[in-house]
């Protein structure tokens, strides 16, 4: 019996890195921009993609919902970016932090990047503390700096998924563009180097205190129409999926959890499953 269910875990967590690679390959099948090093820009490229991917990666065949966010509070002094707003609604009602866990590309290198052998940081009460950490990132610089009518500023100053897909493909191609990088860059590439180097200590350091759109999804996780549900009449109340979640959530389905479904093979009531879910605490 514990053979057949490790199998089903194992199948389980192999099912979700497929996902997530066929994802974020989607997200970025414009390969004829990676050899001509330039941005897709298509009909569709006004669409936005569900999870954190660049604008500016030439593989990129979607837009950035963060991007598109600060970008049409940026440019509309009197008109409210109804369309992004509305993509936002439309994609955290249905799905939530689902999107992080599940087809988000950064989430999926973190997790790939957290494979590597070393010593890991447990979650414990700082961590819980630094994942408000997020909601100030998305107040100052996704939301308020835009509409200051200065610049983007999650893209220019924090973004390491723009420096990342775009920023250091672009510089390597174009001499005319490493002539221009500053101080400003270096800095992009030092945050991201380090937010990297930290997600092999700190299991998806990135989504768990940095990322804005993370943030955003996270108000709509109680609600959402698909997630992780949890059956009352089964459950024990052991706390095991709490405990061994690597995630700072406090229950099932709260603004940390991301819906991976790895909860599901510590709980030992078979409480735990994937599903439309009619009501959560």
């Amino acid at each position: 019996m514990s053979a057949s269910v490790s199998g089903d875990n194992k199948k389980r967590k192999l099912k979700r890195s497929y996902v997530q690679l066929i994802a974020a390959v989607l997200y970025n099948c414009n390969i004829k921009g990676f050899a001509d090093a330039n941005i897709y820009q298509g009909n569709i490229k006004g669409l936005c993609v569900p999870g954190l991917n660049c604008y500016s990666c030439p593989g990129a065949i979607g837009a950035c919902p963060l991007g598109s966010l600060q970008t049409g509070l940026l440019s509309s002094r009197y008109k409210v970016p109804y369309y992004i707003l509305g993509t936002l609604l439309l994609f955290g009602l249905f799905l939530g932090r689902f999107i992080c866990g599940w087809i988000c590309p950064f989430g999926f290198i973190q997790e790939l990047i957290y494979k590597i052998p070393s010593k890991k940081i447990r979650k414990n009460k700082v961590t819980g503390s630094l994942t408000y950490l997020k909601y100030i990132i998305l107040v100052i610089f996704v939301i308020a700096i835009p509409l200051l009518k200065l610049v983007p500023g999650f893209c220019k100053y924090i973004c390491p998924v723009g420096t990342l897909e775009g920023g250091i493909f672009f510089t390597y191609m174009d001499p005319a563009i490493r002539k221009i990088a500053g101080v400003l860059f270096t800095w992009k590439v030092f945050l991201m180097i380090l937010i990297l180097l930290t997600c092999v200590f700190c299991y998806r350091m990135f989504c768990r205190f940095l990322c804005p759109l993370g943030a955003i999804y996270s108000f709509f996780n109680p609600i959402a129409f698909f997630g992780i549900k949890v059956d009352d009449k089964k459950c024990i109340h052991c706390d095991r999926c709490v405990k061994n979640c690597r995630m700072d959530v406090r229950h099932v389905c709260d603004r940390e959890c991301i819906q991976c479904g790895d909860c599901i093979k510590h709980c030992p009531a078979d409480a735990i499953s994937f599903g439309k879910v009619s009501n959560r605490d």
